[in-house]
């Protein structure tokens, strides 16, 4: 079976899935670049827990779990199966690198898992098994989580943290309207020499070393699942594909990372 890679993506403001922009432009360019997963982890920024847990239902309810917004939005589901099996496996391979995981069966998608998986898999057919993350336990913890999944690459499933590449929405109403906050592109530039280099080591100390890393991540939700795709990577990361994807809202930096390193 071919190996997959792993990927980051930014998924935006829920309303992505109905205005999805470039983003839903490269996000479809890449699902027809890939072969077609059996099953897809997902790690998404907005299921967080104090220890790992996986996703076990065998059909995932779509979460709205935002308010504000059109009734069409939360009119959409995405009723893509679940795969109890591969959940177990999962929590198993946690256990045995030393994270001890729970398993929930009543778990289901939020945003930040089925709107960018609408995108990407539009018809729902591909079973989806969401992962929490534990961003108090800091970067290096989901690099964990993702090097001890990295095997399951090579069995035909898509390792995907979803976050945002810029998380700050205390500046959503100062460029709403246009402009660009002026921490976005320097942030973003960083993490794409880092990554160019092969320097995971600063992307794990990206709070100290990032330039404007306070600004672009008051808190670390958003970024830390890039850390998980870096770990299930396999820890090598030279050859990471930078996908642009644009600036939404002046704040929101779409990019979109591909890791084809080597998975065990």
């Amino acid at each position: 079976m071919t190996r997959l890679p792993s990927l980051y993506i930014s998924h935006g403001s829920p309303m992505t899935a109905l205005q999805p922009g470039l983003v839903g432009v490269r996000l479809a360019e890449l699902a027809a670049q890939l072969p077609r997963p059996r099953a897809i982890v997902m790690a998404s920024a907005h299921w967080l827990t104090r220890q790992p847990v996986v996703g076990a239902h065998p059909q995932p309810p779509t979460i709205h779990d935002f308010g504000g917004f059109p009734q069409a939005l939360f009119d959409l589901q995405y009723p893509a199966p679940g795969d109890p099996a591969l959940a177990e496996e999962v929590a198993q391979r946690l256990v045995a690198a030393g994270l001890p995981t729970g398993v929930d069966p009543t778990r289901g998608l939020d945003h930040g898992a089925w709107v960018p998986l609408r995108l990407l898999y539009p018809q729902a057919d591909i079973p989806v098994v969401p992962l929490a993350l534990q961003p108090l336990q800091g970067p290096a913890h989901q690099f964990a989580l993702g090097r001890a999944l990295a095997p399951l690459r090579e069995q035909g499933v898509l390792l995907v943290g979803s976050g945002s590449i810029t998380h700050n929405l205390h500046d959503f109403r100062d460029y709403q309207r246009g402009g660009e906050a002026p921490y976005v592109r320097p942030f973003i530039e960083w993490v794409e020499q880092r990554l160019q280099a092969n320097d995971s080591a600063a992307l794990l100390d990206y709070r100290r070393q990032a330039p404007y890393a306070e600004r672009a991540h008051p808190t670390d939700e958003h970024f830390q699942p890039l850390h998980f795709a870096l770990g299930a990577a396999g820890g090598e990361v030279l050859g990471a594909q930078r996908i642009d994807a644009g600036i939404d809202a002046g704040m929101l930096a779409m990019d979109i990372y591909r890791f084809d390193g080597e998975a065990a």
